[in-house]
């Protein structure tokens, strides 16, 4: 195991991603390897907002709701590589790639996200990531993305 690897609770993972409750989809980042890559976990459970319409008969996970668990594992991931705790860094999506689901996600599932960063550097805006969720070692989705970072200006 490397033993440069970095890990985030949920109180640091709040300190880099700006979502709260009901958005925030990541639980905790198991293994970050500087901004190459990460895992995360999202355990999924039934008293989540979405369960009461999605679908109240049978309830699943969004698939988009896996992509932005996903979207906000990379931000974690490149938030702690780059030290950007507490700068009230912001990240966005530019573009959704190549998504496939392969398997509902249901409560009482674990959802872990593998991410691996394809393009990005420090200092840069533009950064892209492949993804794949997966729930007991079955792949549930996998994506490209892209996000742009944007950082407060500093104050002169």
């Amino acid at each position: 195991m490397n033993e440069t690897l970095e890990s985030a609770d949920i109180n640091r993972i709040q300190r880099i991603i700006p979502h709260r409750y009901p958005f925030l989809l990541v639980d905790k980042v198991i293994e970050i390897d500087g901004y190459a890559s990460a895992i995360g976990v999202k355990n999924v459970t039934m008293n989540e907002p979405q369960f009461t319409g999605h679908f109240p008969s049978k309830p699943v996970m969004p698939g988009v709701l896996m992509i932005e668990a996903m979207a906000q594992t990379a931000g974690v991931m490149v938030g702690v590589a780059l030290g950007l705790e507490d700068t009230n860094t912001m990240i966005y999506f530019m573009s959704i790639e190549k998504s496939k689901f392969r398997r509902m996600v249901v409560p009482g599932d674990r959802l872990e996200m593998r991410l691996t960063t394809l393009r990005g550097k420090p200092g840069g805006k533009i950064w892209k990531f492949s993804g794949v969720a997966s729930v007991d070692g079955e792949m549930a989705c996998e994506v490209e993305f892209m996000a742009m970072l944007e950082q407060p200006a500093t104050e002169a």
